[in-house]
């Protein structure tokens, strides 16, 4: 009956699917075998098993890396005066960049064996999220040889010489490396880059040893320009055969120490105003042995599989811990301000459209971050969460620039004016960095995040793609035949479940036991996840190869893919933290918004399918009743928004982590003028109740203290102080002074250099004054 089967019916099939199916090209499939797939397989199956997720243990610190936290982080953190770095030196301060050499920031990933730290993916996240409260810069010098970078590539793939010479200098801080990927030709192309290397015989330490002759050009290097060894991406050739074989043998990956003769470095960019080290570097005719490749001589031509499991890795800590901490700074910041200023007699936070966007800034904060914690545990794990971690990278840094717009809108012209006053103009500088880096998210969202993901996550698609391109072809028939049938089945049961979930609004779909009131997300998520799989079945039947050009609709289903992940994430952390009543709010917040963005991408996907007969049959089976999902409502928006607006204990698991600054700076002033404002909130409630106006008339007819109106006087010029935004003198500015326009009043101009002092004296006051009152 199987040989029937396989005869009769498979084997046209086959013969169809060889010439329709898309075909994996080279790097394609380095690509592919370079990551793994995890709880984004189960979810792209249609059938999430929530047990499984519920079992993936809680990321924890160590006692050794909580020290290190409570120590060196917090330290560095107070180090940091962003206004310097990015206004005045262009760069770290030395004193900054000892201290990381010191304290072994550029170790945390290594091993302890080599002289690292050996900090778990977790520690390595953490670390990169507090330091981004305080700087992009500073965050972005850590990050960096802790991501991407030769670090990563030598401990998979390094020579047991390699890792015993290059990994004690590099966790010590005696290197610091670049990785030498993108060049001028070729960006998110990375594969197209014209950067060689050749195999050649040349002199090294007065011998003639077996060697490369490299010639680059490269740019967007972070870290190149003070770099003292690049991990080199280059095509390779061997037209004398030294080595045998092939002339062309591939992208490989080198290491190229940055005092050899040829290279050039030093010449920076500047990133969108940040002052993180970042540049181009050449070199012309670089001679070093065959040694320097990454692996020895079997690294040879496989640099792009090395390049894509490195990715793999740190692209799904270094961006996404970035954006966790702007959202969760956007909404401590912009919740506090709105609280402390006022318009029309009452604070800013209370009016709807300030709330609609303090939501949001709350709920990206809670999603972020749960997707963040998440993809550590699996990191932790071992694994290498290719799919994953582009949507993390692309879905996170979306979303911190909408945190970030937000967090500006509410403040408004106190984020626009630059000055060390201002907590959010940088940050709002430094999204496109984010954005643009590491993947173009415009590529990661058409072409990655479902374009891989289909294959690599569907149970069975790439089991029948390799079956398709394998030479011998009854080889090749025999094993799609097992994996057609075995699709075939799930096909049907999914079938099965998407319509009956869809029809029953998920009903009777699965949800945990312990789920409690968020039952009816798990369902939810359980009907979309089997409507997903149905589609994306039909669009692999129906399109073929076609569909690698339908980049609008791939685009859809990764962010169905993508927002499937990121609300499991939530209501995983909701489990984590034990169920916390008070945090509700934002996990039906979220579920709210992710849901309706998945109903509506749905509907998206299926109004363009091209076989408008397939597309009406799957849209009667999984949206019936058309995308009736309609987001956060206004209720729910002013519950989540007063999560971020009013002191709770929501609002301490929520942003309680962030780094809120040293002494008299913008950041401290803030918290306290929230604390002053939020302390006597009672006070004035009670003066008002009895009809008082004036802290004077209050404290005369004895509805107030003596104390009380100083309490009430310190909280006030706080919140003048945060209000106040910086100006400068002519001077100050373009660093020369400028003769008076005519009629100007030369007496005014002359006392503005001294008010300004002036009125940063007052502005270090504050707090202290805030400190005594409170006392």
């Amino acid at each position: 009956m199987a040989d029937f089967r396989r005869n009769r019916i498979t084997r046209p099939i086959f013969r169809w699917a060889r010439g329709v199916l898309p075909r994996l090209s080279e790097t394609e499939r380095d690509a592919l075998e370079a990551g793994e797939v995890w709880w984004d397989a189960d979810l792209f199956a249609g059938n999430p098993d929530w047990a499984k997720l519920h079992a993936v243990a809680k990321p924890m610190l160590s006692a050794e890396e909580q020290a290190f936290m409570d120590g060196p982080v917090t330290e560095l953190c107070g180090m940091i005066d962003q206004w310097q770095i990015d206004w005045e030196l262009r760069d770290l301060p030395p004193e900054m960049w000892r201290f990381l050499r010191e304290k072994q920031f550029f170790g945390m990933i290594i091993p302890k064996e080599y002289g690292g730290l050996g900090f778990s993916a977790f520690a390595h996240s953490e670390v990169v999220r507090r330091v981004s409260t305080r700087s992009v810069s500073a965050a972005v010098t850590v990050m960096v040889p802790n991501s991407l970078g030769p670090g990563e590539l030598l401990m998979q793939f390094g020579t047991d010489a390699q890792k015993d010479y290059w990994l004690p200098r590099l966790a010590d801080g005696s290197e610091i490396p670049a990785f030498g990927l993108t060049s001028e030709e070729a960006g998110s192309d990375a594969a197209a880059m014209v950067d060689t290397g050749v195999v050649c015989k040349g002199e090294w330490d007065g011998e003639e040893v077996m060697g490369l002759r490299l010639n680059w050009s490269k740019r967007y290097i972070t870290l190149g320009p003070v770099a003292t060894v690049l991990g080199l991406a280059f095509k390779l050739r061997d037209p004398d055969g030294l080595l045998g074989g092939e002339v062309e043998r591939g992208i490989t990956v080198a290491l190229v120490p940055t005092d050899l003769p040829g290279v050039e470095i030093g010449r920076r960019h500047i990133p969108a105003m940040q002052s993180f080290q970042n540049g181009p570097n050449q070199g012309h005719d670089v001679f070093l042995p065959i040694d320097h490749v990454i692996g020895g001589r079997d690294g040879i031509g496989r640099g792009w599989p090395m390049l894509m499991s490195a990715l793999a890795a740190g692209r799904g800590i270094s961006l996404p811990s970035l954006a966790s901490a702007a959202a969760a700074f956007a909404a401590r910041t912009t919740g506090a301000y709105s609280r402390v200023r006022e318009q029309f007699g009452i604070p800013v936070g209370k009016f709807e459209g300030v709330r609609v966007r303090l939501a949001r800034l709350a709920g990206y904060a809670y999603q972020l971050d749960a997707a963040r914690r998440l993809t550590c545990a699996g990191l932790d794990e071992g694994r290498h969460l290719a799919v994953i971690s582009a949507i993390m990278k692309s879905t996170a840094t979306y979303r911190m620039r909408t945190a970030v717009d937000d967090a500006m809108d509410v403040h408004a012209g106190k984020a626009v004016i630059d000055g060390p006053r201002n907590y959010l103009g940088n940050l709002h500088r430094a999204v496109p960095v984010g954005i643009t880096v590491e993947g173009a998210n415009i590529l990661t969202r058409n072409m990655i995040v479902f374009g891989q993901g289909a294959i690599r996550c569907h149970p069975y698609l790439l089991d029948e793609m390799l079956a398709l391109e394998n030479p011998d072809k009854e080889e090749g028939l025999k094993a799609f035949d097992r994996a057609f049938w075995a699709h075939v089945g799930h096909a049907f049961r999914n079938l099965g479940r998407a319509w009956g979930r869809s029809w029953t609004g998920g009903l009777f779909a699965p949800a945990p036991g312990d789920a409690g009131p968020t039952a009816r997300h798990y369902r939810a998520l359980s009907r979309y996840a089997a409507a997903f799989n149905m589609v994306a079945d039909l669009l692999f039947l129906t399109m073929g190869g076609a569909l690698k050009r339908r980049e609008s609709i791939s685009a859809r289903m990764g962010d169905i893919l993508g927002e499937l992940y990121m609300q499991s994430a939530v209501l995983k952390r909701w489990q984590d933290d034990g169920r916390p009543d008070d945090d509700l709010p934002l996990v039906d917040w979220s579920l709210s918004q992710g849901l309706e963005l998945i109903d509506r991408q749905l509907s998206g996907v299926l109004h363009n399918m091209p076989n408008r007969f397939v597309a009406a049959l799957a849209r009667f089976v999984v949206q019936p009743l058309g995308a009736r999902r309609r987001g956060p409502s206004d209720v729910l928006i002013d519950r989540a928004a007063e999560t971020v607006f009013a002191p709770s204990e929501t609002r301490d698991r929520l942003v309680g982590d962030i780094f809120c600054g040293t002494g008299n700076d913008a950041i401290s002033l803030l918290e306290t003028a929230w604390d002053g404002a939020t302390g006597t909130e009672s006070l004035r409630r009670r003066m008002k109740d009895a009809g008082h106006d004036s802290y004077a008339e209050a404290e005369k007819a004895n509805v107030l203290s003596a104390d009380e109106v100083e309490r009430l006087d310190a909280a006030d010029d706080a919140v003048a102080a945060v209000i106040k935004v910086d100006d400068f003198a002519p001077e100050e500015i373009t660093g020369h002074a400028h003769e008076p326009d005519k009629g100007r009043n030369t007496k005014k101009r002359a006392t503005e250099a001294p008010r300004r002092k002036s009125d940063n004296a007052r502005y270090g006051k504050v707090v202290e004054k805030m400190k005594g009152a409170a006392e």
